[in-house]
């Protein structure tokens, strides 16, 4: 390749050669603009703390606090303008603070460092999101509790291998989601714990000098306590590591959903029919309705399962501390904590929004012989036969019938009895879907009275 070509392709804002490089690969400001509220909030903190320790004067740090104050406004309005020149937020929005305030401005950055600066922001960020993921949670199982309430006696297939395996309702459907959703809700909790330390004070890595009190900036910026070891506090990404996680689990959980939806709303199946606002037509052909939302939602674990590896491998081989390794820290959850607001959002909105089939979902609950069990059971509660045995005598029955085409509850007593003479016409008592639903009382099983019980239950703790 030709110096020209090669030059042509870096194009215009490359072309003072290696310095615009350097520029371009070493500011963050693109991205990183995004933690402008949590560092005003962490430098006012700061200052804050600073005066009280009698480390700058009252008056510049009510000048330093007014003229951050200023700064939000401007970034807020969009009236702010940022520079790539000054690499990154803490940077612009200190450039600016000077230009608002003068002097006071440059006492701000006294006894901290970017280091410990960034390692502020990027927390505080994190945990304001996992707080809204957590309630986003809390109102997507709400969601959910509304369809299984309605839903607590409608009766649909049981699954396994996609294949219809025993009757269910669609209440206890909707309930296996509700407990995926606490767990991760639950996950949300427990990051949370360990992340509510303030690396604020620990400055480049290792501390300062300066008679700082620590303990007062983690309370003023809410968390629990600050962190122990400096050299931990401005090197540590495990914070954004389980966000990542959590939050892959959880698009898991959606995807799980999303599937579902698909496939239940194809003509094949019609179990459900998603609202216009979650569909879309095609350009081609008037007949069809898109489940768009939910296929993007089923794909967006894709992006923050990649999320997570990535940050993975950035941090896998870093010695201590800050390594600028570490600016490749942010895009990746900046995009998992958009993917997965979205596809919550989307996820409670086709949840509350869906229209049931329920004469569908009762019709093909019957098919595939889906209270086969029942009968073995039957045999082994009324007959005292061994399961395995009541097993085998179950599938000669199922033989029987799909050989004549019909289901269990239509087969003649004597066809029942050429397989096993005992049996009695109280077999058919049981070989109903709607008797086999009813039947599942066990703690946790889908009877619809189970289900009621289980609502009320998660009702009990969203509302604690």
């Amino acid at each position: 390749m030709s110096q020209k070509t090669s030059n042509e392709m870096w194009g215009g804002r490359f072309a003072s050669g290696p310095a615009a490089i350097m520029e371009e690969i070493n500011a963050s400001i693109g991205f990183d603009k995004r933690l402008y509220a949590e560092d005003i909030d962490g430098s006012k903190a700061h200052a804050e703390m600073l005066a009280a320790q009698g480390i700058i004067s009252a008056d510049d740090a009510a000048a330093i606090a007014d003229g951050l104050e200023q700064v939000r406004a401007e970034i807020a309005e969009g009236r702010f303008e940022f520079s790539r020149a000054l690499e990154d937020i803490h940077m612009n929005v200190e450039s600016r603070l000077a230009e608002l305030i003068g002097d006071p401005a440059k006492r701000l950055h006294t006894a901290r460092s970017r280091n410990d600066q960034v390692a502020l922001d990027f927390r505080l960020h994190v945990k304001r999101a996992f707080a809204a993921l957590a309630d986003g949670l809390t109102g997507f199982m709400q969601a959910l509790l509304e369809r299984a309430e309605e839903h607590a006696d409608t009766i649909m297939p049981g699954f396994t291998h996609l294949q219809s395996a025993q009757p269910v309702t669609f209440g206890h459907h909707c309930l296996a989601y509700v407990e995926m959703a606490a767990r991760d809700r639950s996950r949300c909790r427990d990051a949370l714990v360990r992340l509510d330390e303030s690396p604020l004070g620990a400055a480049a890595l290792a501390g300062t000098g300066f008679p700082i009190d620590r303990h007062r900036t983690a309370a003023a910026l809410g968390f629990r306590e600050p962190s122990r070891n400096s050299l931990d506090a401005v090197s540590d990404r495990d914070f954004a590591l389980e966000y990542l996680s959590v939050a892959a689990i959880a698009a898991t959980h959606l995807s799980r959903l999303a599937e579902e939806l698909v496939i239940w709303s194809t003509p094949q199946f019609r179990f459900v029919r998603l609202s216009d606002a979650f569909s879309t037509g095609s350009s081609i052909m008037p007949q069809k309705r898109n489940p768009d939302a939910a296929e993007l939602m089923r794909a967006k674990p894709g992006r923050i399962n990649g999320a997570l590896i990535s940050l993975l491998t950035v941090m896998k081989g870093l010695p201590l501390t800050y390594s600028k390794d570490m600016q490749e820290d942010k895009e990746q959850v900046f995009d998992a904590i958009d993917s997965m607001t979205l596809s919550l959002a989307a996820a409670t909105g086709m949840v509350r929004d869906v229209t049931v089939n329920v004469e569908a979902m009762r019709a093909a609950a019957g098919n595939g012989f889906s209270t086969a069990t029942d009968l073995a059971d039957w045999l082994v509660r009324t007959l005292n036969l061994p399961f395995r045995e009541a097993h085998h005598v179950t599938g000669r029955v199922v033989a029987l019938a799909e050989s004549a085409g019909v289901g269990l509850e239509d087969l003649p007593l004597d066809a029942l009895q050429s397989v096993e003479p005992r049996i009695t016409p109280a077999v058919y008592g049981v070989l109903s879907v709607e008797a086999s639903v009813r039947s599942r009382t066990s703690f946790g099983g889908t009877a619809p009275d189970n289900v009621r019980a289980q609502i009320g239950y998660w009702r009990a703790r969203l509302e604690a």
